[in-house]
């Protein structure tokens, strides 16, 4: 197995740790050596929240700019955010729902326009992608899944570790079974969408 390196950046309440957990828990199931940690995190609803997974046999979760395979976005600035963590090698796949900060709520600040969100991530690389995951979270069900969503999408991708068929499976085996046909939903939709 190739050796991975996923940084998952997003903010509190959209299930970025979740979704690490989630392709942690996979990576077990598929008896592939892994470690996860958070980089950093809030507590908060809204808080930057960015956490790691590194697969293959390493033996810290951190990670160094420059050093991710694959980069998560599960909020537009926040992949922006994220960037030098990038290298021209990198797989960039980028929620472009943006989740409105309270200071460009109030005002005070501005929101980055997604196009200079896009150019910047494919001046760091040639596979960039970007989709609309909370829309295609609410057409799955609910806007919750949009994490899964993203998670489908990576599986389009040609740097990712997993299969469509492998994350449908973590769905199944370690996502409640209340929530679990509307994340099946949500997975095919991101890799639908990028296929």
């Amino acid at each position: 197995m190739q050796k991975s390196r996923i940084l998952f950046a997003g903010v509190g309440g959209q299930g970025t740790l979740t979704a690490t957990n989630l392709l942690a828990l996979l990576a077990v199931d598929l008896d592939l050596p892994v470690v996860t940690g958070e980089i950093h995190g809030m507590a908060q609803r809204g808080g930057i929240v960015e956490s790691s997974m590194l697969l293959g046999g390493y033996s810290s979760p951190k990670l160094s700019f420059g050093e991710a395979d694959i980069l998560l976005g599960f909020e537009p600035l926040e992949t922006l955010r994220a960037l030098p963590y990038a290298n021209s090698h990198s797989t960039i796949v980028s929620n472009s729902d943006p989740h409105i900060p309270v200071g460009v709520s109030l005002g005070k600040e501005a929101y980055p326009d997604l196009e200079y969100i896009r150019k910047q991530s494919s001046a760091c690389t040639s596979e960039s992608h970007f989709l609309p995951c909370v829309s295609l979270g609410e057409q799955a069900g609910k806007a919750q899944s949009a994490n899964v969503v993203l998670l489908g999408a990576l599986c389009a991708t040609n740097n990712s570790p997993f299969s469509l068929s492998d994350l449908q499976s973590a769905v199944k085996n370690h996502l409640s079974s209340k929530i679990a046909d509307i994340n099946l939903r949500a997975c095919e939709l991101g890799f639908n969408y990028l296929s």
